[in-house]
């Protein structure tokens, strides 16, 4: 039983280090991952101590701990490599996009819901001219975490806005 308990222990502090220090431990760009090397190790040392305490003949821990460890290194691997691939990369550019105005927009402020894919919440926007609440707006820069709208069907230039007068 000793084995399996030096070899459990071993892969809970591996597992504890992978979780700390993250890729230190990858390699092969991923494919084989600290992480799951030290999960399979634990369970290793867990299911042969298990198998031995109920009697087994160590022969029959050895196999019975080596399935259960290949089973769970290939479990976890594909675990990381799922998380690794949904993890979100470079930021979609909201410019272009279309959305409403939530709040009235000045040249300083103002908040817009836009329309695409990945907007879920409210933005803080600005425009060159104020625009009212609930107004159609289109996204033309993007200033930091701000962005800069116009509307979306512009005022013709004898018009006035509805807020002016």
């Amino acid at each position: 039983m000793l084995p399996f308990l030096i070899v459990g222990g071993i892969g809970l502090v591996l597992v504890i280090f992978s979780l700390m220090f993250d890729e230190i431990l990858d390699f092969l760009d991923g494919a084989l991952s600290g992480t799951a090397v030290g999960s399979a190790l634990a369970v290793f040392g867990a299911s042969g101590a298990i198998a031995v305490a109920n009697g087994l003949p160590d022969w029959s821990a050895y196999l019975i701990a080596a399935l259960i460890a290949i089973v769970v290194f290939v479990g976890v691997q594909l675990l990381i490599r799922s998380l690794r691939r949904s993890e979100d990369g470079t930021p979609s550019s909201p410019v272009g996009l279309y959305g409403v105005t939530r709040s009235n927009v000045s040249t300083t402020s103002g908040e817009v819901s836009l329309d695409g894919p990945h907007e879920i919440e409210t933005r803080l926007a600005f425009a060159d001219e104020p625009i009212p609440r609930d107004t159609r707006i289109r996204v033309i820069e993007l200033q930091g975490s701000r962005v800069r709208v116009e509307r979306a069907v512009p005022l013709a230039r004898d018009e006035t806005p509805a807020s002016e007068n």
